[in-house]
């Protein structure tokens, strides 16, 4: 099977205040190119996409108790990295047919960018989580 990846999306990490992040990242040279929020258990996270040229770190802030728990972890983590496919939902089916442990039941919208996106996770052999992101061009 050969996997359709277009390119290095973005890398995911997890943040316990969104605002000191941005600032830390624009401090190297990277700009918010997106920012919204998300639910979450009945609770708002935040997210913002930074980018310098073709680099893009998903900073995260998860709302409590979950943020808690990323600050009692005391150090840095890296959720997940992420890949940019042309169709994510022929992708999604082709996976699963493959074996691969696919952890969403179907692929997931959620109205960031422009259009929204649509994402799905696989698990590696020690539990890392690959994305597999379409950006919805419409």
């Amino acid at each position: 099977m050969q996997i359709p990846i277009k390119g290095f999306q973005h890398l995911g990490v997890p943040v316990t205040d969104i605002k000191v992040s941005e600032a830390f990242y624009k401090r190297l040279g990277f700009e918010n190119v997106m920012a919204t929020t998300f639910q979450l258990n009945g609770a708002t996270g935040y997210v913002a996409m930074m980018q310098r040229d073709a680099m893009v770190i998903e900073i995260y802030q998860l709302p409590e108790p979950e943020l808690a728990e990323i600050r009692a972890r005391g150090n840095g983590h890296v959720d997940h990295m992420a890949f940019d496919v042309d169709d994510v939902d022929t992708l999604f089916h082709q996976m699963k047919k493959a074996g691969f442990s696919v952890v969403e039941p179907a692929p997931v919208f959620l109205a960031f960018w422009q259009h929204g996106c649509k994402f799905f996770n696989i698990t590696g052999p020690d539990g890392e989580r690959l994305e597999f992101n379409e950006i919805i061009k419409v």
